[in-house]
């Protein structure tokens, strides 16, 4: 069931679009930031508030690959794999995060603090290889700077 808290900042945006539906993404947005992510139960319950089916509200979540649709850790790490990061040694960035956290893509550690997951693209190809984890962005990575960046996240 949708809490009234994120009722009410659905209602907020929807105010702004013409049609009820195309809030859903921000709907989705809203009910990841407080749960953390968006279980079955919620998409049943955005759907049903907004007056459109299951599916298709599974099928806008499923389609952003930042709306997560199983739990993640408190910290999600987000590694670009464009092309500019591939060249600028993105497989020792994924390598050393793997032995860093112990942890394959779509995996949390065992002490759910940390996420990773790809990313195609973080805008920063002139800094490459980069990383964001949550919403700050970590660039010219090299195994130091990982190290460092995670300790910021408890």
């Amino acid at each position: 069931m949708l809490t009234a808290e994120e009722i009410q900042e659905i209602e907020t945006e929807a105010g702004h679009y013409p049609k009820r539906e195309a809030v859903c993404i921000d709907a989705l947005r809203i009910v990841q930031r407080h749960r953390g992510w968006v279980s079955d139960d919620s998409v049943h319950d955005i759907a049903e508030h907004l007056g459109m089916s299951d599916t298709d509200v599974d099928s806008i979540a499923t389609f952003y690959n930042l709306i997560f649709r199983k739990p993640v850790g408190r910290h999600v790490v987000m590694v670009c794999d464009s092309v500019s990061c591939w060249i600028m040694d993105y497989d020792r960035v994924k390598k050393h995060l793997h032995e860093r956290l112990g942890i394959e893509y779509g995996q949390t550690t065992s002490d759910e603090r940390f996420t990773m997951l790809p990313i195609v693209c973080l805008g920063c190809c002139d800094h490459a290889p980069a990383m964001m984890v949550d919403r700050d962005l970590h660039s010219d990575l090299d195994p130091q700077k990982i190290d460092s960046a995670l300790e910021k996240y408890k």
